[in-house]
């Protein structure tokens, strides 16, 4: 069951990134991201009510608060990080490096939370990793001696995303540990929400409320409503399986996002691109197995 939630999970990631691209076009990404938090919140809070574990919310140990609400700052951290990168940046080269947190995810859940290291798990774990090193390939157009540190180059805040994105699994793993995942997701967006929304506050750009477009509400709610089903199968999967194998397939997205941007957003498709989406899918075919 955790892998079928995991792999649901990545179907929703997949349209999250695409139709966020669409929506933040003319739009700051801290504020975009911002709204898209409010739809997740209401849609976590609805599962919550609707598996009637509202009552649980306040019955929650300290310690899985504390570790909760760490990885609700960590996602949010990692959400502003890629969503100005996709912002700046091409799709289908942004979600790669994101999901480069794989490897370490897999490597914390070894070290951190004593998960076996099989020989399925550490196999499918490198060809993923393999493949998205060539996902990433080289940007021929850019100086890359000076942009890899620039805080403004998609590359530097993608790799950022993926670090926090890392870090966000492994608090959340700790933090899920007898919890209803849907309580777990719905306390963990409510500190994402607050963390959002100051930093907007904080920067003003919450004046450009009125400046948003419909189309680029309806691409912001759509998105967030595809981050909440994705969430909520995610940390279904996380509750029930283990780390390193439920993480790598949730970013089997990373392919289907790249063939919606092909598809969708018209990014042209490389050999690099091809390559390292078939390595990635043979490296999650190993993990479901």
């Amino acid at each position: 069951m955790s892998i079928i939630l995991a792999l649901l999970a990545a179907l929703f990631a997949s349209f999250t990134a695409i139709l966020a691209k669409i929506g933040i076009e003319d739009v700051d990404s801290n504020l975009a991201t911002a709204v898209r938090t409010v739809v997740v919140v209401v849609m976590a809070f609805l599962m919550v009510v609707i598996t009637g574990q509202t009552g649980s919310i306040l019955t929650v140990s300290m310690n899985s608060y504390i570790f909760l609400v760490l990885s609700g700052l960590t996602t949010g951290l990692s959400w502003i990080c890629f969503f100005k990168a996709i912002q700046i940046g091409d799709v289908s080269k942004v979600v790669p490096i994101d999901k480069a947190s794989v490897v370490l995810t897999i490597s914390l859940s070894f070290i951190i939370l004593k998960e076996p290291a099989t020989a399925l798990v550490v196999s499918g774990g490198i060809v993923i990793s393999i493949g998205t090193f060539v996902l990433i390939g080289k940007d021929k157009k850019k100086d890359t001696k000076k942009k890899v540190f620039n805080t403004k180059s998609y590359i530097f805040l993608a790799v950022l995303s993926a670090v926090f994105a890392a870090a966000t699994n492994i608090l959340a793993k700790i933090g899920i540990e007898d919890v209803d995942s849907n309580v777990a997701t719905f306390i963990r967006t409510v500190v994402i929400i607050l963390f959002a929304w100051g930093i907007v506050f904080f920067q003003g750009t919450f004046k450009e409320l009125k400046q948003i477009s419909k189309k680029a509400y309806l691409f912001l709610i759509l998105s967030g409503a595809a981050t909440g089903l994705s969430w909520l199968c995610y940390f279904g999967a996380l509750a029930l399986g283990k780390v390193s194998v439920v993480n790598p397939i949730d970013k089997f997205s990373v392919v289907l996002t790249m063939i919606l941007s092909f598809i969708i957003l018209k990014e042209k498709p490389t050999k690099n691109t091809i390559a390292g989406a078939i390595l990635v899918t043979i490296g999650t075919a190993l993990l479901v197995i």
